[in-house]
């Protein structure tokens, strides 16, 4: 009877040992996996920042397209403009051109028909007419004008050419300055009666047939003008697709990767309630059994060590922003465009006995998910407030001018003393600094837009001040007025810089 008793203790007393090992080994396994939970929400974190950049960088670049259609509208406008305001000017010049070449022809028909004869010129008679034509020189169209030159042969000094139309000298013997001089006063006389009975004006068919041109052209000009804002707008409407199109895709990779972020934290979340009724279980066995030994309450200390708390990551994927969404506005800086920015999470219980850290995004409906966007995921106001205006290059012009000033100075001499010399430098640096502060930010596709009033007039007042005070410390210039007169123009126009930027 007592040996039958004691097998039977005995064998409870290993099941006792054997239940007990296998609880702690299930809370340690079970603490294990829930180790991993912190790496996983930093992973998760960095997953967030990592979208939220891209999201980012996408409005980004749309911003930068819709910045560069605008001012290549506006470029494009403003060039058509021009020149359709020049067509006035251009028809002119036309008729101008029209009738130059009518006059020259006229000149030059006439010219052709004026035949060189013995009776016409003093001292040219029949045989050098006949040496004339054998060079080709029969009409006043043939040749242009006389010059000395050497012989050529290289003897007996110099001899008269004649400078043929076609561009080639010849040299007729007999023909020197006494004979020359009368040739080429005949041809003038020529000359001056064909440009006499020259037309005056255009014909009306010809100026007709100008005004056909340039009405045409305004016409063709007028239509283009007119399809600058529908290029501008599908321009717009390509860039606000391929934009759409950007955020689909990351949309679709976001909802793909919350969801299983979803999953690992439900995971997580079983995971510790099987934890906590592991530990309920375990507490409700050495509450019956007691303690079985050392090496039972050292096991049992590292498995009931407590898990670090870790805050779970719960964001919302943004919906998908339509290609016709308006810009930002001032009440809704983030871009979200009215949709709210955080979730709620479940409540989270610490391992001594409330609830583990929760995956709340399990909890949330994939319809919640989606008309939010993550906290702290700003985007920039993707439209600049002067679309289409930029400062210009040409602001670097003075810039360079008061940079090399700040360091050769304004006409200084031997006589310019220190402390002008100084005060010249350091007024040009100011200068060079204070346009820059205004240049650089307005360049920008964020802040774009025109130069402030006033500024190239400061600028202007700021450079003939210091060519004012270069003058007064010159004894050559300090006596007489000019000085007092650049130093009031430069005060002037200071004062109306600094009252136009004031006033705007």
């Amino acid at each position: 009877m007592t040996d039958s008793t004691t097998a039977l203790q005995s064998t409870d007393r290993a099941d006792i040992r054997a239940e007990r090992r296998r609880l702690v080994e299930s809370v340690r396994a079970h603490r294990r996996l829930l180790l991993a939970r912190g790496p996983f929400e930093l992973a998760d974190r960095r997953r967030l920042n990592r979208e939220t950049g891209q999201r980012t960088r996408a409005e980004a670049r749309r911003g930068k397209s819709l910045q560069r259609i605008h001012e290549k509208q506006a470029r494009r406008a403003r060039s058509l403009t021009g020149t359709l305001d020049g067509l006035d000017g251009k028809r002119a010049s036309r008729e101008r051109r029209a009738l130059a070449v009518l006059r020259r022809e006229a000149i030059e028909s006439a010219l052709r028909g004026t035949r060189l004869t013995a009776s016409q010129v003093n001292g040219i008679g029949s045989g050098l007419v006949r040496d004339l034509a054998a060079q080709g020189i029969r009409t006043a169209a043939d040749f242009r004008r006389v010059s000395w030159g050497k012989a050529p042969n290289g003897r007996g000094g110099e001899v008269l050419y004649i400078h043929r139309t076609e561009g080639r000298k010849v040299h007729i013997n007999g023909i020197g300055e006494h004979r020359g001089r009368p040739l080429m006063e005949w041809r003038r006389a020529a000359v001056a009666r064909a440009a006499a009975r020259a037309p005056q004006e255009l014909p009306a068919d010809e100026r007709h047939r100008i005004d056909e041109i340039i009405e045409n052209e305004r016409v063709r000009l007028e239509e283009e003008l007119a399809r600058v804002p529908k290029t501008a707008e599908s321009a717009r409407a390509e860039a606000e697709r391929i934009h759409a199109e950007q955020l689909t895709l990351l949309t679709g990779a976001e909802r793909e990767a919350q969801a299983e972020a979803d999953r690992r934290r439900a995971e997580f979340d079983e995971t510790a309630e099987r934890l906590l009724a592991l530990r309920a279980e375990l507490a409700a066995h050495v509450d019956r059994y007691g303690d079985l030994g050392l090496r039972d309450r050292r096991a049992r200390s590292r498995a009931l060590r407590p898990v670090p708390a870790v805050a779970p990551v719960v964001p919302a994927i943004p919906a998908p922003r339509p290609a016709d969404a308006g810009a930002p506005g001032p009440e809704d800086p983030a871009g979200t465009n009215g949709v709210s920015l955080s979730k709620d999470s479940k409540d989270s219980k610490g391992p001594a006995g409330s609830k583990g850290p929760a995956g709340a995004g399990g909890a949330e409906s994939a319809g919640e998910a989606d008309g939010a966007r993550a906290a702290g995921g700003g985007v920039v106001a993707d439209v600049p407030g002067v679309p289409g205006v930029r400062a210009g290059l040409g602001w670097l012009v003075p810039v360079a001018l008061f940079g090399m000033t700040a360091v050769l100075g304004a006409g200084e001499t031997d006589a310019t003393p220190l402390w002008c010399a100084v005060a010249s430098r350091l007024v040009s640096l100011a200068v060079v600094v204070d346009l820059l502060r205004l240049w650089i930010p307005r360049r920008k596709w964020r802040t774009a837009g025109d130069m402030p009033a006033g500024t190239g007039l400061v600028a202007s007042g700021a450079f003939l001040g210091l060519a004012a005070a270069s003058m007064f410390t010159d004894p050559v210039h300090a006596a007489g007025g000019a000085p007092w007169a650049v130093a009031v123009v430069a005060v002037l126009l200071f004062l109306v810089g600094v009252g136009r930027r004031a006033g705007r």
